[in-house]
């Protein structure tokens, strides 16, 4: 059965960024930007240099020309993909696929050279994460230079299809000569034969340039980059339930006729120009989007919300009723808000990019069914998602926990950073206790420097109006203690918790 067509593919272009959004059936499901001055990496190819090996961490530390060191872990460091340790090197007795129970001290060495790829973007303090198992997509397959595996994408589960798709790569490597290995992606299950063999070669021809710049060139070495933001997104988004593709820029739109052309020529005549003078993401009201999904608070169409919160460690998602008080029972009413919670919590998670750990605490249920009504529509929900992710089943406590592949940053971390008024913790001091720290350092400064007549207190509006009015009295009793005058001085440009005393 052909899958309806009710997903939009937005690409809008400015000098400064590229962004893409994704949006099915009028709603925002994905967002990606791409600034100019801070593209993603993941995939690049570089050929690298060993600056530093950690056994106590089983990592390597690897120069491949960014700002921060890179980071390789052994159980990403496979053995026979090294340079100098290649097939041809290999010995006879070493088995193909790398054992990740190797140290990394035997992996690799300090000075060393080697050809690395990007797996994760750096991500806040941290160093680009990378993997010597080199692999780069296409339309319909992935190629793999060092593998001589033929896979097929999971989310393909017709195993006649599996097996058909796996019978024509085969085939098509021995009659085109091609090295290797391929795994069919999930858009693969509807391509032609002419297709496939025309992505194979495509793959070949990309790793012969960058094998041949590899040999040609000394560490650290971009040898290959990725496709832009806008081109990727016709590789890697477009698929059966794509109506339109619509661009804002004539030179990209130009460039993705033309990458469409030769990639994917059934999908150039959903390709279009929007010429019109309204910004396209004001059209179809992503700018209002992209305002709602940095607020931790999200509103569901029950009445009900829930509170995101992104830390360190991971993310929590509460789930609470809110103003929806149902119209019969309160289990029934839990359930309601739950069972719309889980939908949402699938979309944030795509549309904020949050990877690593995520615990989603529902609101308890007593009903083992509607548990699992709930585990459903979280789990077909998750389904939609192109990043990985695995979820568990609900503790007693009413949590369900979901690990979700991280490869650049969330939407927050891209478009915002830490308030410098309170840090990055989201409250602030209130202003009866900052005037409690004001009396306190006046003390303090009094018993330095006793013989200061006077103290100037500069501070906020809302202090001063405190100290004025409901600190009066115990600021009278402070000068009379001190035996010197307190004067006071509003600045304006002062936040609440900002404050200077200065002596006379």
């Amino acid at each position: 059965m052909n899958q309806a067509r009710n997903e939009e593919i937005l690409i809008n272009v400015t000098p400064q960024e590229t962004r893409v959004a994704i949006v099915e059936n009028g709603m925002l499901q994905e967002l990606h930007i791409e600034r100019s001055d801070a593209k993603g990496m993941v995939g690049n190819i570089y050929k690298g240099k060993v600056v530093r090996v950690l056994p106590g961490m089983q990592a390597a530390f690897v120069e491949i020309g960014l700002e921060r060191t890179a980071f390789l872990h052994a159980h990403d460091a496979k053995p026979m993909l090294i340079m100098g340790d290649r097939e041809n090197d290999r010995p006879k007795d070493r088995p193909e696929e790398g054992n990740n129970e190797k140290p990394i001290s035997e992996l690799v060495r300090e000075g060393q050279e080697i050809l690395v790829q990007v797996v994760n973007d750096p991500l806040g303090s941290k160093g680009a994460r990378l993997t010597t198992e080199i692999s780069i997509p296409s339309r319909y397959l992935v190629y793999l230079p060092h593998s001589k595996v033929t896979g097929i994408s999971q989310r393909i589960t017709d195993e006649t299809t599996r097996e058909g798709l796996r019978s024509i790569i085969d085939t098509i490597k021995q009659q085109k000569n091609c090295t290797g290995g391929y795994i069919a992606r999930t858009s693969a299950e509807t391509a032609q034969v002419g297709e496939i063999q025309q992505d194979m070669l495509i793959l070949c021809r990309l790793w012969e340039k960058a094998s041949e710049k590899e040999k040609n060139c000394r560490a650290p070495a971009l040898v290959y980059e990725d496709l832009p933001l806008a081109l990727r997104a016709l590789r890697d988004f477009v698929r059966s339930s794509v109506s339109k593709v619509l661009i804002d820029s004539s030179e990209t739109y130009d460039r993705v006729r033309a990458l469409a052309g030769d990639l994917t020529p059934d999908a150039v005549h959903i390709i279009e120009h929007y010429p019109g003078e309204r910004p396209i993401f004001d059209l179809y009201s992503v700018e209002d989007e992209i305002e709602r999904a940095l607020q931790r608070r999200v509103p569901l169409k029950s009445g009900g919300h829930l509170v995101i919160d992104q830390t360190e460690a991971m993310t929590t998602v509460d789930v609470n009723t809110g103003g929806f008080v149902g119209k019969k029972t309160l289990e029934e009413t839990v359930f309601k808000t739950n069972l719309e919670a889980a939908r949402a919590v699938a979309r944030q998670l795509r549309l904020r990019n949050l990877g690593g750990i995520i615990i989603i605490d529902f609101i308890d249920m007593q009903l083992k069914s509607h548990q699992n009504q709930v585990l459903g529509a979280l789990e077909r929900g998750l389904a939609k998602d192109s990043t990985k992710n695995n979820m568990t089943e609900m503790s007693t406590l009413g949590l369900v926990e979901i690990t979700r592949k991280r490869t650049r940053e969330s939407l927050g971390h891209q478009l915002t950073e830490d308030c410098p008024v309170c840090d990055g913790r989201g409250t602030l001091k209130t202003a009866h206790t900052i005037c409690n720290e004001i009396f306190r350092e006046i003390l303090r400064e009094a018993r330095q420097y006793e013989e200061a007549s006077t103290y100037m207190v500069i501070a906020s509006q809302d202090v001063i109006d405190r100290l004025l009015d409901e600190e009066s009295a115990n600021l009278a009793d402070l000068q009379e203690f001190i035996g010197a005058a307190i004067q006071l001085h509003v600045e304006a440009t002062f936040f609440q918790e900002n404050y200077d005393i200065v002596l006379t």
